[in-house]
């Protein structure tokens, strides 16, 4: 793939990029692209500027807004490679830069380079999802949002139905969707039965609030993390149309990019929503700044421990349940201390669904087992398998 067809690479020389960088801030620890070979690459950043589909009038302009704080920000001491593609340049119509975005979201998963996508508005996500239909793989979607971002079958797509049109995709490759931090004055009971009904994850913000922690688990399951930035409450970040008085602190939000960032699983993910027009003092950007600094910190951090193959040198406990009837087997990491659970499935989806039998969990979830409970993500799980 050619990406110089794709891309406006990123001129330090202009605008608000042009700074007097020193050695040691993060700019001059990645590489802007000019044709190199992507596949030598851990991680490639990429703007797109697309808000056709979205309220939020003002996010296309996010990309270089972002740039202009993470560049300042101090560089991370390791290996880690990483690119800066640029701006991906904008479709005639929005199902063209879908189209071009999925098309490299699919060439960087394939050989093994994270993409870390500065929107933008959150319907990109459906482009996101879109580059992995040719992988030949289910998976999972976990999105940090106010709301689940549902729609009637039918409408036009935009940034408040998207997800109706992932859940309604054929062919279907969706296993599972988790939203983090939706807020109930914002969402319908319908909408929350129907996620219930498909087996989904949803976890309200104050439940969230309550144990950060518990988020971990969450993320370290997804292949995909979606993060609209109107999930962070406004006196944090004003940058944004939908911004609400209650949501995510800044410093929760980083921990959750970071989680993200540590997990073996995650092969993309996307922040939306950011909209330098409203955004006082830079708030919101260089907010955002910080999460994608988390995430690259917590990615040079991976473990490399998710429980593939044989499980020799990871702690097994079973827990027998209601009288020997039912057994949950855990799996808990010698390097990281993290937790799975094993979920039986039909030997007819072993291809289909290998990868999603291990589920990640918490020692809370071990705990509720031994408290003769079945841990709702045992659960949840096993019905989609079954």
């Amino acid at each position: 793939m050619d990406f110089s067809e794709y891309f406006e690479p990123v001129n330090i020389n202009e605008g608000d990029l042009n700074f007097n960088y020193k050695e040691n801030q993060f700019l001059n620890s990645i590489e802007l692209f000019a044709n190199q070979d992507i596949s030598e690459f851990n991680i490639a950043l990429i703007g797109v500027g697309e808000e056709r589909n979205s309220e939020n009038n003002g996010c296309a302009q996010a990309p270089n807004h972002v740039r202009k704080y993470l560049y300042r920000l101090i560089q991370l001491n390791a290996t880690t490679k990483i690119i800066d593609l640029g701006n991906l340049k904008v479709g005639a119509t929005i199902d063209d830069t879908y189209f071009a975005l999925s098309s490299i979201i699919e060439h960087l998963v394939k050989h093994n380079v994270l993409p870390i996508i500065i929107g933008g508005s959150q319907d990109l996500t459906y482009a996101n999802f879109l580059g992995y239909q040719n992988l030949e793989q289910t998976v999972n979607l976990v999105a940090i949002d106010s709301k689940f971002n549902l729609g009637k079958a039918g409408e036009e797509i935009d940034s408040n139905n998207f997800l109706t049109k992932i859940i309604l995709h054929q062919p279907n490759f969706l296993f599972n969707y988790s939203n983090i931090g939706y807020q109930s004055y914002f969402t319908d009971k319908e909408e929350i039965e129907l996620m219930s009904k498909l087996y989904f994850d949803s976890y309200r913000l104050g439940q969230v609030q309550k144990n950060i922690e518990e988020v971990e688990p969450i993320v370290r399951n997804a292949d995909i993390v979606s993060f609209d930035i109107s999930a962070i409450r406004q006196s944090e970040a004003p940058g944004n149309r939908n911004a609400s008085p209650n949501g995510f602190y800044g410093e929760q939000a980083c921990q959750i990019s970071r989680y993200a960032g540590l997990s073996d699983k995650v092969t993309s993910i996307g922040f939306y929503e950011i909209n330098p027009e409203l955004d006082t003092n830079g708030q919101t950007a260089h907010s955002v700044a910080q999460m994608i600094w988390y995430f690259i910190d917590g990615y040079n951090h991976r473990k490399n421990d998710f429980p593939v193959g044989s499980r020799k040198t990871y702690l097994k406990y079973m827990v027998n349940m209601q009288d020997g009837n039912n057994e949950v087997i855990f799996y808990k990491s010698d390097k990281s201390e993290r937790w799975w659970m094993d979920v039986p499935f039909p030997s007819h989806n072993k291809i289909k669904y290998e990868r999603h039998v291990l589920v990640p969990c918490s020692y809370q979830d071990y705990q509720t087992a031994c408290n003769n409970e079945v841990p709702n993500r045992w659960w949840q799980t096993f019905q989609k398998l079954s």
